[in-house]
């Protein structure tokens, strides 16, 4: 299993179209459901800066997201939006719980949201 962690900040007068972009994400992704998939987003209190955690079946394809339409959408013109651009590391999970466990992707989104 492949587990990534992006992070990066946007110029805070573009923080809610960031926001509203991921939130179209997710919403193909309930029309889509890949298989084997576990995404979440979240902001940080600062409000600009963002972190996205992904974890997929298939360590060595390439990751679902660039299936999505609305993904593609939200990388177009990321580096615009952002003042630090994202940076993405590969996660080596210790442990976890409530998050990217098998009982979590089975009809339940309360991971992704």
């Amino acid at each position: 299993m492949k587990q990534v962690m992006v992070r990066y900040e946007v110029k805070p007068e573009h923080a809610a179209r960031n926001e509203a972009l991921v939130r179209r994400v997710y919403e193909e992704l309930e029309q889509t459901a890949p298989q084997g998939f576990q995404y979440a987003t979240f902001v940080l209190d600062d409000g600009v800066s963002f972190v996205h955690l992904a974890s997929f079946q298939n360590d060595e394809g390439p990751n679902p997201l660039t299936d999505i339409a609305a993904f593609r959408s939200f990388q177009e013109g990321i580096e615009e939006r952002c003042d630090e651009s994202p940076r993405v590391a590969n996660l080596r999970e210790i442990g976890s719980y409530g998050h990217f466990t098998a009982a979590n992707n089975v009809g339940e989104t309360a991971a992704i949201r």
